[in-house]
């Protein structure tokens, strides 16, 4: 009686041949007057530094700044200067007369990503009352997000799976 090895096979997994992805970098700013001014607590930007988080991001707590262009101007480039990886505003998107992101983001971005912002647009009906740019200045990566929390997270997961590869195109490892 000749006795036979059998050697079983571990089930086969999603990510099997799958190359890690290399950390990358985030920084968010939160842009309210009532965050700034001590009114109003911060819930937007903590939301979306955890889901850089979960996506796999090293990134600081929310730096906060003012509604109005010179301020958020100002805080972008002090963001983005020297830095590789994805700056992402939250709030100052919609029609509001103080909500002036856009605006302050389109000084600062020298190449725009309309795709990006389109994506984002189109997750949820409200996406479509949403201002927020999407551009590179540098080798950073500008997303400007809804102010609430909900909204905000929502538009990231749209274009989160991008972003790393974008970072890397900005840092000029085109592949090709």
């Amino acid at each position: 009686m000749e006795s036979t090895l059998t050697i079983e096979r571990a089930p086969e997994s999603a990510l099997d041949g799958v190359k890690p992805v290399p950390r990358w970098s985030a920084r968010v700013i939160t842009v309210s007057d009532g965050v700034a001014s001590g009114i109003r607590e911060d819930r937007g930007g903590p939301a979306v530094v955890e889901a850089l988080r979960r996506a796999g991001a090293e990134v600081s707590e929310p730096t906060v700044v003012g509604d109005g262009i010179d301020s958020v101007a100002s805080a972008l480039t002090r963001a983005c200067t020297g830095f590789n990886g994805l700056v992402v505003t939250t709030g100052g998107t919609g029609f509001g007369p103080r909500d002036l992101t856009p605006e302050a983001s389109g000084k600062v971005i020298e190449r725009e990503a309309p795709g990006l912002a389109e994506a984002m647009r189109s997750v949820n009906p409200l996406g479509r009352l949403s201002r927020g740019l999407a551009g590179a200045t540098g080798e950073a990566l500008i997303l400007n997000l809804p102010g609430s929390p909900g909204g905000a997270v929502e538009c990231l997961e749209a274009v989160i799976d991008v972003v790393p590869h974008a970072l890397k195109m900005l840092r000029g490892d085109t592949g090709h």
